[in-house]
């Protein structure tokens, strides 16, 4: 529950200029209160301090000047119960809002005019209706992945298993486009809350197109899809997808090998033809072992690993890992970390130095090592797929098995894939949101940025074209900050 009333005392308005280093009010109509309840002390302060930056107003307390109420992540009914406690009540010149009005508003350095979405609802009182009673139903959920909440609760399976199918049959075949349209199909029926019951229910979803509800009919019809079941049982999707299983394997290396009439790995590894390049022999080498999931408790081990190793080159280095563990996953195929050096130049020389102490433990059975590339006078990109250009390096090494025992390899451990990059410290944050994922979530945030910001977004960092100015972040939050996204937590990005 909400603590006690707040004191209702009035107070005199914020100054109108700047006065001893105060920050100037630039909209005197409007008064902010920020409830910190799930938002926390810290984000608090912190999006009030932007807030005043901006020239809006604030009160600390919820007094009678307050015209502007934003919450975070409160449920509604909770929410207004404590404010109808604190004597708050819905009046024309009062709005209750999500915190991604404050966020809309930050970014346009203005307090734009609340819209229907932005409202929370006072589940006495419908005011939506109050607000616009002319008001057509709408979708609640927007286009961009990067403001939708998906976490691993995923209540549509049947749907989006199936046009995930046919995005990855596309994308084998080099078709990005079309590949691209059914994940993100698959991305917004993975944020919805229920199971949808029928078809109807996807007449206002975004980025649904007619190929999608065509698959969607079909399974709600007969339970599966012609279509996926056909793609499935087809010898060159599944040749496609052997291949590409293997560490090192991209489509365009099993597009060739298929072309060449190859249909197994004892066929490639027996045709004189095929020259294996120094990834793919280690991929094929360690396939058994690789090819299986990781857990998180495997992940947690590695992640020891991985920190014994960086302090004994740098004390004050931290690990954090990254990828789909971060996201909230029980499996992955590999374990990414990020290296945090807090001296400047020290993350061109770790990679190389874990390097050399794991070969020292002999636990390193493959190691490629890219250094950096990083140039801020070759920033920004504009392509999403673009490499990051910090210093990386791709692993395999042994995991020892705390129960079980490869009895026909007479060893004690599993190989397991492991990625480890280690950005500059004031790029830190961007390469954590990059590195987290997921894809997709990337892919619209950067989207988003481009077409609704007109600002450019990369692991490196972000670039407002309109000031031709590179913004820095020291958390994922500033990110989000910068372009007036509420934030997103890692668990809350699997779209």
């Amino acid at each position: 529950m909400f603590p006690k009333a707040l004191p209702t005392r009035k107070r005199r308005r914020t100054e109108v200029a700047s006065v001893g280093g105060r920050d100037e009010v630039k909209f005197r109509d409007v008064t902010l209160f920020l409830v910190e309840k799930r938002m926390g002390k810290s984000r608090r302060n912190f999006l009030s301090n932007l807030a005043r930056s901006k020239g809006f107003c604030l009160d600390d307390a919820l007094s009678a000047d307050v015209t502007h109420v934003v919450s975070e992540g409160n449920a509604a009914q909770e929410l207004w119960s404590w404010l109808e406690e604190q004597g708050f009540r819905e009046m024309q010149d009062k709005h209750v809002l999500h915190i991604s009005w404050f966020t809309e508003s930050m970014s346009a350095g203005r307090p734009v005019p609340p819209e229907i979405r932005h409202y929370i609802q006072n589940p006495a009182v419908d005011q939506r209706s109050r607000t616009n009673p002319s008001a057509k139903p709408e979708s609640a959920l927007s286009p961009y992945a990067c403001q939708r909440r998906t976490t691993m609760d995923n209540h549509n399976k049947i749907f989006t298993d199936a046009l995930e199918v046919l995005a990855e049959n596309l994308e084998l075949g080099g078709n990005q486009g079309p590949s691209l349209a059914f994940r993100r199909a698959a991305s917004v029926l993975k944020s919805l809350p229920a199971a949808l019951r029928h078809l109807q229910e996807t007449q206002h979803l975004p980025c649904l197109g007619e190929h999608s509800r065509a698959i969607i009919e079909e399974i709600f019809e007969y339970g599966s899809s012609s279509r996926v079941e056909e793609i499935l049982n087809d010898e060159r999707y599944r040749t496609m997808k052997l291949f590409s299983s293997v560490f090192g394997v991209g489509p365009k290396t099993s597009e060739s090998w298929f072309c060449r009439g190859l249909r197994s790995f004892e066929q490639v590894l027996s045709e004189p033809s095929v020259r294996l390049n120094r990834m793919q022999t280690a991929g094929f080498l360690f396939y058994e072992d690789i090819s299986k999931p990781v857990s998180r408790t495997e992940a947690s081990a590695l992640k020891i690993i991985v920190e014994e190793a960086v302090i004994s080159v740098n004390p004050s280095a931290t690990v954090s890992i990254t990828g789909g563990f971060r996201r909230g996953k029980e499996f992955g195929h590999d374990v990414d970390f990020i290296i945090k050096t807090p001296e400047a130049g020290q993350e061109d020389v770790i990679l190389t130095a874990v390097i050399e102490r794991f070969k020292s433990q002999n636990i390193l059975l493959y190691s490629d090592f890219q250094e950096s590339t990083f140039d801020l006078r070759q920033l920004p990109t504009h392509c999403f797929e673009a490499m990051d250009h910090y210093s990386k390096c791709f692993l395999i090494i042994k995991l020892k098995r705390e129960q079980e025992t490869d009895a026909r390899a007479g060893r004690d451990w599993r190989a397991v894939r492991v990625d480890l990059v280690a950005p500059p410290l004031e790029r830190f944050a961007y390469a954590l949101l990059g590195w987290t994922g997921s894809t997709l979530f990337e892919r619209d945030l950067r989207r988003f940025a481009r077409l609704e910001r007109g600002k450019l977004l990369d692991n490196h960092t972000l670039y407002d074209k309109a000031t031709n100015t590179f913004l820095p972040a020291n958390t994922e939050e500033d990110i989000f900050a910068h372009l007036g996204l509420e934030y997103i937590e890692p668990w809350q990005r699997n779209a």
